[in-house]
C-alpha cells in the first residue's frame, strides 16, 4: 500500500512519522475520512474545507488545499480498490514532550483502506457520558478520540455498531463518528450545531436533499421518535431498528427509505457536490 507523507508517496513500511509528533503524544490534529468509490473521492472538496476549520479551530496553520487534493488523489491512484475509506490526518508536527507546539511544521498524512458497504439498518446504544457543547474542541474534527473510543466499545458490548451521546444540556447531541436524525409526527428532524455536534458532511447534504430540519431536541426523543437513522462517510444513510432496548419495527421506516433513495441518486449524479 502507498501513503502520502509529508509531501510524497511511500511504501507503507516507509511510511513514518516521528514518536514526537504531536499528533501521537497530545492529539494535536486534525482529520477527515473520504469515501471512494472506484477511485473517485466523494464531497472531496467539502472535506477538504472542514479540515482547514477544524485546523483554524484548533490553532493550526491552515493546510494547504490544493496539496491536501493532490495527496488524496495520488493516493487513490495507487491504491485501486472499488470502495475506499481514506483518512487524511494533519498534525501539530514534532513538538515538545508537552502542550507547548513546536517549530518543525506540521504533518500531513493521508492513506487509504478497502471499505465494506453498510448494512441498511443497525442497532445503537445511549451513553452515559455527555458532549461538552461550550468545550473548545466542539465542532472540531480533531484526532482527540479516546472518548469515542470508550463509547463505541459500550456499544459493542451491547450489540450495537454505534454509541448516542446527549450533551450537557441533555439534549440529543451525536454519535461517536455519525449524526443522528428522528422522525417525530412525520417531520424529520437532526439537532443544531449548537448541540456540540459535528457539522457532517452527510448530515448537512441530508438536510439539503431532503427538507430536514434541526431542532433542539431532548435526549428522550429517542423513545418517542418513530424513525431514527445514521448518517456519516461511510454509513451514508442508515437506519436504525434498535435504540438500547428499545426496537423500532419495520425499519427503515417511510422516510428513512425515502432520504436512503434520495441521498443515493444525488449522490451517485454529484460525486463532488
Amino acid at each position: 500500500m502507498m501513503i502520502w507523507v509529508n509531501g510524497g508517496l511511500r511504501e507503507e513500511e516507509s511510511a513514518t512519522v516521528s514518536v514526537l509528533d504531536h499528533g501521537l503524544t497530545v492529539g494535536d490534529g486534525v482529520f477527515e475520512t473520504v469515501k471512494s468509490v472506484e477511485g473517485e473521492p466523494f464531497a472531496l472538496d467539502r472535506h477538504v474545507a472542514r479540515l482547514a476549520r477544524s485546523a483554524r479551530g484548533l490553532g493550526l496553520p491552515e493546510p494547504d488545499a490544493d496539496e491536501v487534493r493532490r495527496a488524496c488523489l495520488a493516493v487513490l491512484e495507487s491504491n485501486p480498490m472499488p470502495l475506499g475509506r481514506m483518512r487524511v490526518t494533519y498534525t501539530g508536527g514534532v513538538s515538545p514532550l508537552g502542550s507547548e507546539r513546536g517549530d518543525h511544521g506540521t504533518t500531513l498524512v493521508v492513506a487509504v483502506s478497502e471499505a465494506h458497504p453498510r448494512p441498511d439498518t443497525t442497532a445503537v446504544v445511549t451513553v452515559p457520558w455527555v458532549r461538552n457543547e461550550r468545550g473548545a474542541l466542539s465542532g472540531l474534527k480533531t484526532t482527540s478520540y479516546g472518548e469515542n473510543v470508550l463509547a463505541l466499545a459500550r456499544a459493542h458490548e451491547h450489540g450495537a455498531s454505534e454509541a448516542l451521546f446527549g450533551n450537557t444540556r441533555d439534549r440529543l447531541c451525536e454519535g461517536t463518528g455519525s449524526n443522528v436524525f428522528v422522525v417525530l409526527d412525520g417531520e424529520l428532524l437532526t439537532p443544531p450545531l449548537e448541540s456540540g455536534c459535528l457539522a457532517g458532511i452527510t448530515r448537512q447534504l441530508v438536510i439539503d436533499w431532503t427538507g430536514a430540519r434541526e431542532a433542539d431536541l431532548p435526549l428522550d426523543a429517542l423513545e418517542r421518535a418513530q424513525e431514527v437513522f445514521l448518517t456519516s462517510t461511510l454509513r451514508d444513510v442508515q437506519a436504525v431498528h434498535r435504540v438500547d432496548d428499545r426496537e423500532l419495527a419495520g425499519a427503515p421506516g417511510p422516510v428513512t427509505t425515502k432520504a436512503m433513495r434520495v441521498f443515493a441518486e444525488r449522490a451517485g449524479a454529484e460525486p463532488n457536490p
